[in-house]
């Protein structure tokens, strides 16, 4: 068992197990948007695919991501 918090999350700075780092990549196994829309959101706020993030902040960028699809899809409708 694991025992050093040593992974940093980018956003709040909270350190947690290297085992629960999150990362956006993970948002590549959404339906919607597809990646290449998600990688580019995310550069829009200087976020790389292999920045480290706690599940509290990914499930907060998840939202934005949401939202600001969600706007984008109804702007063209």
């Amino acid at each position: 068992m694991q025992t050093n918090k040593n992974a940093k999350c980018n956003k709040c700075l909270n350190k947690f197990y290297q085992k629960d780092i999150y990362t956006i990549q993970q948002f590549q196994y959404k339906k919607e948007p597809n990646y290449q829309w998600t990688l580019k959101f995310f550069n829009k706020l200087k976020i790389g695919e292999w920045d480290s993030f706690c599940e509290k902040c990914i499930k907060q960028y998840s939202e934005q991501l949401d939202i600001a699809w969600n706007n984008q899809k109804s702007q063209v409708l």
